[in-house]
């Protein structure tokens, strides 16, 4: 099968790695310097230092040279969220299509499958999703994902492409409920982040009894879970999706691994950490910081009560401290669990 991947970030890099060996794959990376060196080196630098590209895969930055190649194959979109619209108003209507970015879109509040409609309802569209770092993916470390379409053959071209004996691909026709669960377990994972920072600041200075433990890690997850039910149901999205790979299984990695980016924005922030400073340290794209605001603005439009999100967003716009969007939430009044 011809792939191409579109943005040569750890994860679209990863990807490309993993199928290079078994398709015709052609990586496009948006800088020109950029992908000269990957030709040159085999090695991502910046964004996947610890993977060796394998001779196999083609690497371009011509693209309409990546588009061409994909078109009677598959395309997939590895671009952060905020580029997903001019991609895919790009593409030749009849591609099929796959993005792996997850979240809400800024100012229209939009998921990928209705930024799909919207700007090119002609492509056949889906997203492959779940617990994933890049890293493990490209070392070859067993991996789940699911590949989320209301068209059931572009589902089934995403296990074609991908799956192996180390990476298992799913199917799901809920992209509803997948989108919402990328996007709203980078905010929890944010949140996560918080109250482990605060927990290991504790420890450090010799006065953990009051500071968040693993209790309240366990307590986020699970009420995490349930808000991102609830707003998951109310746009449309299908329970089971949420007890699955891109629900509780991407909400646990995120939110305890410690490759997670959205994780490390959460600690760094109860270190007390300006937050442009660590979007600066990171270097990389920290999904949830860009979608937490739009996740609680589709919430509000829907009636859909979202308190862990609300003050997530709170500390990133610098109206609570840390210490105390946790007290905030234990100190909410108390109520039936479901």
């Amino acid at each position: 099968m011809k792939i191409s991947v579109l943005g040569a970030g750890a994860w679209g890099s990863a990807l490309a790695v993993q199928a290079a060996g078994r398709h015709e794959v052609l990586l496009w990376a948006r800088d020109g310097a950029a992908c000269a060196e990957m030709r040159a080196t085999r090695r991502n630098t910046r964004y996947l230092p610890e993977a060796e590209l394998p001779q196999q895969l083609a690497i371009t930055s011509d693209l309409a040279e990546a588009v061409a190649h994909g078109m009677d194959g598959l395309i997939v979109v590895a671009t952060p969220m905020a580029a997903l619209r001019p991609m895919l108003a790009s593409l030749p209507d009849g591609a099929s299509v796959l993005w792996l970015c997850k979240g809400f879109e800024a100012g229209t509040g939009l998921l990928g499958h209705e930024i799909a409609r919207a700007v090119q309802p002609r492509l056949r569209v889906g997203i492959l999703s779940g617990p994933s770092f890049a890293q493990e993916v490209a070392a070859g470390q067993p991996t789940a994902l699911v590949a989320a379409s209301e068209d059931q053959a572009l589902a089934q071209l995403a296990v074609d492409a991908f799956h192996a004996e180390r990476l298992r691909v799913y199917t799901s026709s809920d992209p509803v409920g997948v989108e919402v669960g990328g996007a709203v377990k980078n905010v929890m994972a944010i949140a996560v982040g918080i109250a482990d920072g605060l927990r290991l600041r504790a420890e450090k200075s010799g006065d953990a009894n009051q500071a968040p433990g693993l209790n309240a890690r366990a307590a986020l997850i699970t009420r995490g879970l349930a808000e991102m039910l609830r707003l998951g149901l109310a746009l449309g999205a299908r329970t089971e999706t949420f007890m699955g790979l891109s629900g509780v299984g991407d909400l646990v990695l995120t939110a305890t691994g410690d490759l997670s980016r959205n994780r490390r924005v959460g600690l760094l922030l109860a270190e007390g950490l300006a937050l442009p400073q660590i979007l600066q340290d990171l270097g990389h794209v920290a999904e949830g910081v860009y979608s937490a605001p739009t996740v609680l603005a589709r919430a509000r439009d829907r009636g859909v009560d979202m308190p862990i999100t609300e003050a997530v967003v709170a500390v990133l716009d610098g109206r609570l401290s840390p210490a105390a969007a946790v007290e905030l939430l234990m100190g909410r009044q108390a109520r039936s669990e479901h």
